[in-house]
């Protein structure tokens, strides 16, 4: 009897540990399961973070390339506005650099036109007079008037006469013996006068020279 009394009170006790251990085992798997769902929350509420940042990061991507296509427009626009200004300013700078070459003895020859007039003045005076005398004077003045529109042109004649020959400034187109031993080798005669532009020579004096 007492033998099935130590018995009943182990068997009770076996019981007792049992439900213990399915206790502890049913309290760690709420445990466990309690765990992972709130990794998986976190784990969610950090995937949910990351796609706001990803649409923020696309939507200021989004921001700046219109920024930047507007941005090219502009410069674009600026580019052909340039151009054109360019090709404008090109095309008056041609046609005023032909206007210059065109025009560009405009007021030479229009201080020769006095002169001109002057020598139809006198060819039609010769036509009505005989006297030689008159005429003479006024061709005298013509070329007078001439040489000093010459001369304030800045065109002036090159020194020829009894001067050694410069090919820089005289071409000569003869040789003649002479008497002076002093004319050897000098300029004797003019054919055709030579003259400067200022400082430059615009043609030059083809002259004989004495030998």
């Amino acid at each position: 009897m007492k033998q099935n009394k130590q018995q009943a009170g182990t068997v009770k006790k076996e019981a007792g540990n049992n439900s213990k251990k399915i206790d502890n085992k049913t309290d760690g798997k709420a445990e466990a399961k309690a765990g992972n769902h709130k990794v998986n929350n976190q784990k969610e509420e950090e995937v949910i973070h990351e796609e706001e940042e990803l649409l923020e990061e696309v939507d200021n991507c989004s921001e700046k390339d219109i920024q930047l296509q507007e941005k090219l427009a502009e410069i674009q626009d600026k580019y052909l506005r340039l151009s054109a200004e360019f090709d404008n300013y090109r095309k008056r700078t041609l046609k005023e650099k032909m206007d210059l070459t065109k025009y560009a003895s405009e007021g030479v020859l229009l201080k020769a036109i006095p002169v001109m007039d002057d020598f139809e003045r006198a060819m039609a005076a010769m036509e009505n007079s005989n006297e030689a005398e008159a005429i003479k004077s006024g061709l005298v003045l013509i070329c007078d008037k001439f040489a000093e529109f010459l001369k304030n042109s800045g065109i002036r004649e090159i020194e020829a006469i009894n001067c050694p020959l410069d090919v820089d400034l005289h071409d000569a187109v003869a040789k003649i013996p002479v008497d002076d031993e002093n004319k050897k080798g000098k300029i004797v005669d003019v054919v055709q006068k030579g003259y400067y532009l200022n400082d430059k020579v615009i043609r030059h004096s083809k002259v004989v020279i004495g030998e």
